[in-house]
Order: C-alpha cells, then sequence, then structure tokens
C-alpha cells in the first residue's frame, strides 16, 4: 500500500523548506494540490513515492493551535480513507537547542516529545502531570524509527542528536529558565512549541509520530541577534531531502 506521511509545522517558512526539501516546487509544475480544512487550514498535498502522498500542513503556533489543526487534517484524512490515515505524522520546523547537546544548524530527532511545563508548581518543586495521578506529558517514540532517521542523516553528513525534544508554551529567554529545564530533563536536547500538541493529535488515532527539529538559537538568555534562523531553515530542508529518499520510502504501511 502507498505511504502516506502527513507534515506539520507552524509557520509557513518552515513548511517551505520541507517542501523544497522533499523536492517539490512551491509554484513550479507538479507542485502541491491545496485542500482547504475547516478553520481556515490549508493542506498541501505532494504526490510521494510509489503513488503515495506526502501532506504538508502549516498548524499554527502553539500546543493548543497545532493539535486541533492536526486533529482537523486527520479526521479529514479518516473520512477520506477511515482504514488508512496516515502511516507517519512529524512534527517538523526550527528550535532552541541546548548548547551542549544541540549546536546551531544541526538537527534534533525526537526520542520522545515531552510538554516540559504541563504540571503543576508545588513548594517542593514542579510535578508533572503523571505525578498528579492524571494525563501524560511524554510519547516516547519508538528506537527503530528514530534509528533509521538517525542512520539517514549521518548517511548525508548532516549533523543531528537523538533526544528528547521539549514542548513549552513559553518560549526560554533566561539563563535560570534554561537551567531548570536542563535539570528537570537532563537528556533533552530543543526546545519547541508545537509538538506534544500534534503527538496528541496522532496518538488519538493510532498513528505513530516524531518530531524533527533544526535549530536556529540557544535555549538561554533571549538574544535575537545570535539566531540563525536562515542556516536552520536550510538543515530542516537538508534532513527531509535525506528522509523523502530513504526513510519515506521504507517505511511500513500501517
Amino acid at each position: 500500500m502507498p505511504h502516506r506521511i502527513l507534515i506539520v509545522t507552524a509557520v509557513a517558512a518552515e513548511a517551505d523548506s520541507v517542501a523544497a526539501g522533499l523536492g517539490h516546487g512551491l509554484g513550479g509544475p507538479g507542485d502541491a494540490e491545496l485542500l482547504p480544512l475547516p478553520g481556515g487550514l490549508v493542506l498541501r498535498r505532494h504526490p510521494g513515492p510509489d503513488s503515495g502522498r506526502i501532506d504538508v500542513l502549516v498548524g499554527g503556533v502553539g500546543p493548543a493551535a497545532v493539535a486541533a489543526s492536526t486533529g482537523t487534517a486527520l479526521a479529514y484524512a479518516s473520512l477520506m480513507d477511515p482504514r488508512h490515515p496516515y502511516d507517519l505524522i512529524v512534527s517538523a520546523g526550527i528550535a532552541g537547542g541546548f548548547p551542549s547537546r544541540a549546536p546551531l544548524g544541526s538537527v534534533v530527532v525526537s526520542a520522545a516529545v515531552v510538554a516540559a511545563d504541563l504540571g503543576a508548581e508545588t513548594p517542593g518543586g514542579f510535578l508533572a502531570v503523571e505525578e498528579l495521578g492524571f494525563g501524560r506529558s511524554a510519547h516516547p517514540v519508538p528506537e527503530a524509527l528514530t534509528g533509521r532517521i538517525a542512520a539517514a542523516l549521518a548517511a548525508g553528513g548532516l549533523p543531528h542528536t537523538v533526544a528528547p525534544v521539549l514542548t513549552v508554551s513559553t518560549v526560554t529567554g533566561t539563563a535560570g529558565r534554561a537551567a531548570e529545564l536542563a535539570e528537570r530533563h537532563p537528556g533533552a536536547a530543543a526546545e519547541a512549541m508545537e509538538g506534544f500538541g500534534v503527538a496528541e493529535a496522532a496518538a488519538g488515532y493510532g498513528v505513530p509520530v516524531v518530531e524533527i527539529r533544526a535549530v536556529s538559537n540557544a535555549v538561554g538568555p533571549r538574544d535575537r541577534a545570535a539566531w540563525r534562523i536562515g542556516e536552520a531553515l536550510e538543515s530542516l530542508g537538508h534532513a527531509f531531502r535525506l528522509l523523502g529518499k530513504t526513510v519515506f520510502v521504507e517505511l511500513e504501511p500501517s
């Protein structure tokens, strides 16, 4: 059965880099079919390998917006084919990297997608939602999937790290906050704002999910002059160029 993949970004610039990396010109022959969805969303449907398809969705900023938009895309796909909405969902974009684990321009592949601030502050410290006795704050990603993605990136010479990616509602802007997150999540390599929302929607439909982030800035004191957004978008496109020729072709349909 042909592969069906959904890639969700926060903003259009990220979606453009992903699409360019996959080899689809945005405006040339063979460009994506544009499918309007409820809520003003537009799904860019690209032809994939072996008569499959790769859908790219600009889902919005933050976990709530992107959970709603990803859920909408999944509902639409399920109406079209209830047995087989997608084989894989990818939360993709740029992110802040913890400097000791993910330098600027490198790519982070999520070993887990973690809601870093979903829980409660107490006099004794932060309690994750699981410790409160309800909900979940992490979606682990199968090692078989992250291993194949990492192997493809390594073969293409793209620096990368496989590690937890944190989803935050407020981007880190101080050294104190960065140290707090690093202590609470010692293995984390990056923070962004959408991954957990995408993962929650994917889990509701039983579809595997992974987060892929290119590092544009260091997690820590906010310094816009030091950000390298252009370089990160180039790395993001490079990552999807490599994956489009390898992992996305080799997926086992669900």
